[in-house]
């Protein structure tokens, strides 16, 4: 028996392996294009003097994919660094003085991989994360020189986010660290000490199917060990530190604008397995410096439980208001958390001032949902709210300098219409390091992307918050993409933008009405795409629908051939026909592709149909009519591409990512618009998200028939088309579980359909490491020149359209 065993295991082993095949590489001008370095992104200091560049490099290695990693309560942790999987992605730090364009490299330590970069309230200072084998160091680099030093040893926890924040003096961190004598981590028990148990009695709890959710004890011991930290203020002269109260689970910490309280979030038991540990039982406090208590302000339970689109009962979006040294504002509802019960409010807007004493008061009550606060410096804030069941938005002016005054509406309009959105409010650091509106007199400034039929064109406005009037300062040329990235006065006269057009690479400039200085002269990362044509395709769907799509030719193109075409899309929902018909392109952009893009198909020859729009209209029941609206979208496109001159017929694929793959699939399953489809990192089985999906609200208990009918799986039949099914093996994504796939893929070789699926090591739900890429485009295109470019015309009478 025990050779019998031995042969099994061997033969299992072998077979194992050959089925993980080497990685492979696409065509050579795809690898150049890729491992070439991306354009560097900026920062514009707080005094407005300087544009620091963040070099980055092209993409982690899967041997940096591959190491040690845990999945503790929806968060992915390297246990070596108590901080994120990955290290640091950014490789040098530059900084250009704005007035003069002079430019001085920050003197980076090795290895340059660096995260967190932060300014100093004063601009004086940039503060970043290095990360090395042994854990986290926090630097700071001295603007005026570039010279650098290290604040820390390789102590730093970053387990939950950014590790350390400037105090609003500029001269301190606050930090999170290791606890000193945190002693070895936990050691998984060999052998079992009982079953892991849950048990519910009459309660509902309905939740998301999240990834890496906690599963037993032993898990419990590694999120207790690794996420507990420390606060500690860091001299930023001298590294010398200081700890701040006792050792916990921070989610949260935030220092006030005076400098003297801080606001902590602790994260506390009893842990949940059914949700992350942001919805884990949390206590809300305000501290002093010393980590003394000086208010509780809540203890809220796990959000386990908490209704579908409902929140949590109790503060939330706690928040200080910047302009003042010490006072808190937040969100609390009034409808017990649950939006089906009809209340004449949902939620109210409430204050606290220190010392704290006193009880919170009333700033504003709202009719539906609070969906965000935003402060200037002189106590005006803008309000938002939300109902999600007209998919409408307001804006309302709030004074807290005037207790009892009711707010203002300055914005009444549907959340899904761009053509009229006004915009978002500009905000700047204040000297205390918070985010405030941007206020001159009773002016305000507005940015916005613009969106109308001929594409994005992004603006600068100014708004009276008196009279409620809006003036336009600035708005992009009807060539270039140009879009605002910092004030440079208080006037709106002079500001940063970023500007690209088809022929010309991103680079940021100082733009004083039509004059414009460049700050960079950055060149094309990818001269090998040079010669790719696009424009922007519009067409109607057979209800009169308008939609669009931008279409891509190749280099070289002659007008008039006909080329085989990949689509590319991602399905949306939308409540009204006429918002579902807007355009939501810019054509004006610069062609940078990076990662696995469906792009590279021009580089091969095809013509790319990018983000076809699949509207699916109708509100909170617009999937009664999932798969004939989705059809319908997919064969206007068709029809509006071969109209164009551009496509074959014959030849047209389809492709999409996450709930783009169920879009593929599905049009496979009851179309025969398309040769073959490429899937990515999809959810094909709509039982196993049965609390609802994307905008679906209603569980598969309440619309048994849609799910099902959604749900290409059920239709694996009808799936007569080759599809290629890629899929990350640690896919973190709420939905898509990698089983999605593998179920697919055994339903179509079982009922003798033509499928590929391909699992990638260590990859989450989109792919970042070089190999992995590579792999996945070499799949991409070898599927589709075999049974895309390479088909053969359909045989007489069979159509190209819907079943």
């Amino acid at each position: 028996m025990r050779r019998i065993i031995l042969c099994c295991l061997t033969l299992l082993s072998a077979t194992r392996l050959a089925a993980q095949t080497p990685y492979r590489t696409p065509p050579q001008v795809i690898v150049d294009i890729l491992d070439a370095p991306p354009l560097p992104t900026a920062s514009v200091s707080p005094d407005r003097q300087w544009l620091l560049l963040l070099e980055q490099r092209s993409m982690p290695t899967i041997a940096e994919l591959a190491a040690p990693m845990l999945r503790l309560a929806g968060n992915r942790i390297n246990p070596r660094t108590t901080g994120p999987q990955l290290p640091g992605g950014i490789t040098g730090l530059v900084l250009k003085r704005v007035a003069d364009g002079t430019e001085r490299r920050i003197n980076v330590a090795t290895p340059a991989a660096l995260s967190y970069v932060i300014w100093s309230p004063d601009s004086r200072t940039v503060a970043f994360v290095q990360t090395r084998d042994s854990g986290l160091v926090l630097w700071v680099a001295d603007a005026a020189t570039g010279q650098t030093r290290a604040l820390t040893g390789a102590t730093l926890n970053a387990t939950n986010g950014p590790p350390c924040q400037w105090t609003p003096s500029s001269a301190s961190l606050l930090c999170e660290f290791i606890p000193d004598g945190r002693g070895p981590a936990p050691v998984a028990p060999q052998t079992p000490a009982g079953p892991t148990i849950q048990e519910t009695r009459g309660r509902a709890a309905p939740a998301a199917t999240f990834e890496d959710l906690l599963k037993n004890a032993f898990d419990e011991q590694l999120f207790d060990y690794y996420f507990t930290a420390q606060l500690a203020m860091v001299n930023a002269a001298t590294g010398a530190r200081t700890s701040v109260g006792q050792p916990a689970i921070f989610d949260r910490v935030d220092v006030a604008p005076g400098g003297e309280h801080v606001l902590v979030v602790r994260t506390v038991r009893p842990f949940s397995y059914l949700v992350p540990s942001g919805a884990f039982p949390q206590e809300i406090e305000v501290w002093n410096l010393r980590g003394e208590l000086v208010r509780s302000l809540a203890k809220l339970p796990s959000s386990e439980g908490v209704p579908i689109r409902g929140v949590r009962v109790g503060p939330r979006a706690v928040n200080w208001r910047p302009g003042t040294p010490a006072t808190l504002v937040w969100a609390e509802a009034l409808d017990g958390g649950d939006p089906r019960t009809k209340v004449e409010h949902q939620d109210r807007i409430v204050t606290l001032t220190a010392p704290f004493t006193a009880e919170p008061t009333e700033l504003a009550r709202l009719t539906k949902r609070y969906s965000g606060l935003l402060w200037d410096a002189q106590g005006v804030g803008l309000l938002g709210e939300y109902d999600r069941e007209r998919r409408w938005f307001k804006m309302w002016i709030v004074d807290a300098t005037k207790p009892g005054t009711a707010p203002v509406l300055l914005f009444d309009r549907s959340a899904e219409d761009r053509y009229t959105d006004p915009g978002f409010p500009i905000t700047r650091m204040t000297p205390a390091g918070d985010a405030a509106i941007q206020r001159t007199g009773s002016w305000i400034y507005l940015t916005g992307a613009g969106a109308s039929p001929q594409g994005d064109r992004p603006f600068l406005d100014r708004l009276n918050l008196v009279t409620k009037k809006t003036e336009r300062l600035w708005r992009a040329d009807t060539v270039h993409y140009e879009s605002v990235v910092a004030l440079l006065d208080d006037a709106g006269k002079s500001f940063v933008t970023r500007r690209e057009s088809r022929a010309e690479p991103p680079n940021y400039y100082v733009r004083q009405g039509t004059n414009l200085r460049a700050l960079t002269a950055f060149k094309d990362p990818a001269p090998q795409l040079t010669g790719i044509q696009k424009r922007l395709l519009t067409y109607t769907r057979e209800d009169g629908v308008p939609l669009s799509g931008m279409l891509y030719l190749p280099p070289g193109y002659t007008p008039g051939t006909r080329l085989p075409v990949v689509m590319w899309a991602y399905p949306i929902e939308f409540a009204s026909a006429s918002a579902a018909g807007q355009v939501s392109a810019a054509p004006n952009r610069f062609n940078i592709i990076r990662g696995p893009s469906h792009l590279f198909f021009l580089t091969q020859g095809y013509a790319v149909l990018d983000d076809p729009k699949m509207p699916i209209i109708g509100g909170d029941t617009a999937n009664d009519h999932y798969v004939e609206q989705l059809v319908m979208s997919a064969r206007a496109a068709v029809k509006a591409v071969v109209d164009a001159g551009v496509g074959d017929v014959d030849r047209i694929g389809i492709g999409g990512h996450s709930y783009g793959a169920f879009m593929t699939a599905n049009l496979l399953a009851h179309s025969d618009l398309f040769r073959a489809g490429i899937a990515r990192s999809g959810a094909y089985n709509r039982t196993l998200t049965p609390f609802g999906f994307q905008n679906e609200d209603r569980t598969f208990w309440q619309a048994r028939p849609v799910y099902l009918r959604m749900s290409p799986f059920v239709y694996a039949d009808s799936i007569n088309e080759p599809i290629l099914m890629t899929h990350g093996e640690a896919d973190n994504n709420s939905g898509t579980f990698p089983i999605n796939s593998e179920r697919l893929f055994a339903a179509i070789k079982g009922l003798g359909g033509t499928a590929r699926l391909v699992m990638l090591p260590n990859e989450a739900h989109g792919y970042v490491g070089r190999e992995s890429v590579l792999h996945t485009l070499a799949e991409m295109i070898d599927w589709f020149d075999r049974y895309v470019k390479q088909a053969k015309p359909r045989a007489p009478g069979v159509s190209s359209s819907s079943r």
